[in-house]
């Protein structure tokens, strides 16, 4: 399974030596994971955290980072509810997905083999992103989340093509001790510029090519319920390890029922996923307002939301 893009013999070697490393370690995890589905889920309940901490760890020696990345997060799903059997065999059979599709990725196409080899570990440069075809918009910047896991500061910037509709995410990442510069593109702003995305199906991570005019505030894009859990299923289709989405919805109001709820006006709703709502709660006002977050199968986490009157607030 070596990588055919036209590089030098150097590098060409260094990456045919890295994809057989990732090879055999996904070779690995793959009996990893029959052995787990073997001995059955309920030996979870009852492994110590390292069952997992150590799978992880060794997809990381074996450079596939990615996918020690989705393996960690596994130790706490037996601690939390009932229903965590399913959630369990849900995570390994997408896991079992992922590996069964890196190793048969010359038969893939395009799109779907580079999404797989992004989700193993694998990485695009950015000179072959911008050497990509561009995509002009004015960008509306809606939502912004900095998190740290293991040491690595990751930044995400979520943006919607006023246009186009699209839309694009930038990363940005960094150490603790190098912490990560102020962010450029602030919610509630749009920005003329040209997009690059990667080769990835569907196209989603971005970097910035071109900034034609400065960010200005603007008015935020907003659509259904409907139309956003259709848009999510559409990229569900090309990627089924999405585990966030973006989300812009217009004219929803705040409801209680089972939990938190964004309804929309045509009644449809979805739940949300956040452990502090009262800001939120309290912006509204119990009036209809424009929230923007990541939808996620735990629900959406708010990033921003803007009312008519009250402007904007954004949310950690």
């Amino acid at each position: 399974m070596s990588e055919r893009a036209s590089i030098p013999n150097g590098s060409r070697e260094t990456a045919e030596r890295r994809a057989r490393l990732v090879d055999a370690g996904v070779a690995e995890f793959a009996q990893w994971l029959r052995d787990q589905v073997a001995h059955g889920l309920a030996s979870a309940e009852r492994a110590p955290r390292s069952l997992w901490d150590e799978a992880s760890r060794r997809l990381v020696d074996a450079q596939a980072r990615a996918l020690a990345d989705r393996v960690r997060p596994l130790a706490a799903v037996p601690r939390r509810g009932e229903r965590w059997p399913s959630r369990l065999l849900e995570e390994y059979g997408l896991l079992h997905l992922l590996v069964r599709a890196y190793q048969r990725q010359d038969s893939l196409p395009p799109g779907l083999r580079a999404t797989v080899r992004t989700r193993v570990g694998f990485t695009v440069s950015r000179e072959e992103v911008l050497a990509s075809p561009h995509v002009r918009d004015t960008w509306y910047v809606s939502g912004v989340h900095e998190s740290e896991q293991d040491g690595l500061l990751t930044r995400r910037t979520w943006l919607r093509g006023l246009t186009t509709g699209r839309p694009a995410l930038l990363l940005a990442f960094s150490v603790p001790s190098h912490p990560l510069d102020p962010p450029d593109l602030l919610p509630g702003t749009a920005v003329d510029a040209s997009l690059a995305f990667h080769p990835d199906a569907p196209p989603l991570r971005a970097a910035v090519a071109l900034r034609h005019a400065p960010p200005e505030p603007a008015d935020p894009p907003g659509t259904t319920v409907m139309d956003l859990l259709r848009e999510y299923a559409a990229a569900l289709s090309h990627d089924p390890w999405l585990d966030r989405w973006p989300a812009d919805l217009s004219s929803v109001r705040l409801a209680r029922s089972d939990g938190l709820h964004l309804v929309d006006p045509s009644g449809d709703a979805l739940p949300l996923d956040t452990h502090d709502p009262w800001r939120l709660l309290s912006f509204s006002g119990g009036t209809p307002l424009t929230v923007s977050g990541e939808w996620t199968p735990s629900g959406l986490h708010p990033l921003s939301a803007w009312h008519p009157t009250e402007g904007l607030v954004t949310f950690p």
